[in-house]
């Protein structure tokens, strides 16, 4: 198994050669699988997606539009959306976070000093789970999070029922959380974020600010998925 260094996978990204017309040249070089950090103008898509996946389960969304329009103004780079033939299919919404635990602030501020990332939501829509996009997703985010120089490890807050999911991505419970939605209770959980990222997990073109990355297909990953 390789081992990349602070700025891994790197590959140069090619402008297109044909000569045809722009909505021609764009059905054509559409990736068919394409991650990279979302923006506002993903964010309709994301609580479209965030809303159907939650509210029938708890009732409750971890964010709201207004909210995912906040996170994703003040801190893109720590979001990641898989888009299937320009298609949002999956995403990871994070924040910065300061202290050792979670509080009430955490779900709605972010700590551009912190150097732990609270990992707000994923969220696969429902035409495309069980597939093991969940997984392959959390895994190229903490993969991700390794060429991030400031940060140490990230955390989550779940439901009991999610903490194997969970657990199978290398998170431990810390204990229970602090915060509390209407009548929900959640568990804690952290990953440590450490050494370098690994060439794994199942992709194609996986592009962030500045440097286009690109994983190997493997054919292992786990069909569990949320």
């Amino acid at each position: 198994m390789s081992v990349a260094g602070a700025q891994p996978f790197i590959k140069l990204m090619q402008p297109s050669s044909h000569s045809v017309s722009p909505g021609i040249q764009r059905r054509h070089t559409l990736p068919a699988s394409e991650v990279r950090p979302l923006n506002t103008q993903d964010a309709i898509s994301v609580y479209e997606i965030e809303r159907e996946a939650f509210t029938s389960v708890t009732g409750e969304c971890p964010l709201y539009l207004d909210e995912v329009r906040h996170f994703l103004t003040l801190c893109p780079e720590l979001s990641m959306g898989w888009f299937e033939e320009g298609r949002l299919v999956a995403f990871i919404i994070g924040s910065l976070w300061d202290q050792d635990r979670l509080s009430t602030d955490a779900l709605t501020i972010h700590k551009p000093r912190g150097s732990t990332v609270h990992i707000h939501v994923l969220a696969v829509h429902r035409t495309f789970r069980q597939q093991g996009k969940g997984p392959i997703l959390m895994w190229r985010y903490l993969q991700y999070l390794r060429c991030q120089p400031n940060v140490r490890r990230a955390v989550l807050m779940c439901e009991d029922f999610l903490i194997p999911f969970y657990c199978k991505s290398g998170f431990k419970v810390l204990g229970r959380c602090a915060i509390t939605v209407g009548n929900l209770t959640f568990t804690e959980m952290w990953y440590p974020i450490s050494g370098h990222a690994y060439m794994r997990r199942n992709s194609e073109a996986i592009r962030f600010p500045q440097h286009p990355l690109t994983l190997p297909v493997t054919n292992n990953d786990d069909q569990v998925d949320v």
